[in-house]
């Protein structure tokens, strides 16, 4: 069974070379999507724009209780990105200007499920062909829609 939600992905990336509590523009897009659970793991679907291109990027998470968070991308852009707390994942992200190599150290990894709402939060190190380029946090919140009920 789906259901309707808003979904809040918020992040930050402090650069390599910066001081520490040095944050770059912090980025948050609240967006309509579709949640369901199976087989022990949390699904969300979106939808998000590319800007300036009339293009969209599909994009289905999957969130497994403090083990693992995936992103899937496809369409305009495409990636599949895997977090898991003390791992190291390396991918290929394909954009419209072309590929990237990106590497992923999951440092920390939190999942909080309530009646309300589900809170996803992780904070990994990322690197561009080898070299660190970023420490980075994101946070996901889930909620129902409003007279939607609880999950």
């Amino acid at each position: 069974m789906t259901k309707d939600v808003l979904i809040t992905i918020a992040g930050l990336h402090y650069d390599a070379g910066e001081a520490s509590g040095d944050e770059t523009e912090p980025i948050e897009v609240t967006t309509p999507g579709m949640y369901y659970f199976k087989n022990g793991k949390h699904y969300l679907l979106y939808e998000e724009p590319v800007e300036g291109t009339g293009q969209t990027v599909k994009n289905k998470i999957k969130i497994k209780d403090n083990e693992s968070l995936e992103i899937f991308k496809s369409g305009a852009s495409s990636a599949h990105m895997l977090f898991e707390k003390d791992k190291i994942h390396v991918m290929q992200i394909d954009t419209p200007y072309g590929a990237l190599v990106i590497g992923t150290y999951t440092q920390e990894l939190k999942t909080n499920v309530t009646e309300e709402q589900i809170d996803v939060y992780s904070r990994y190190e990322m690197d561009v062909s080898g070299d660190k380029i970023a420490d980075c946090e994101v946070r996901i919140k889930i909620e129902a829609k409003l007279g939607t009920g609880h999950f």
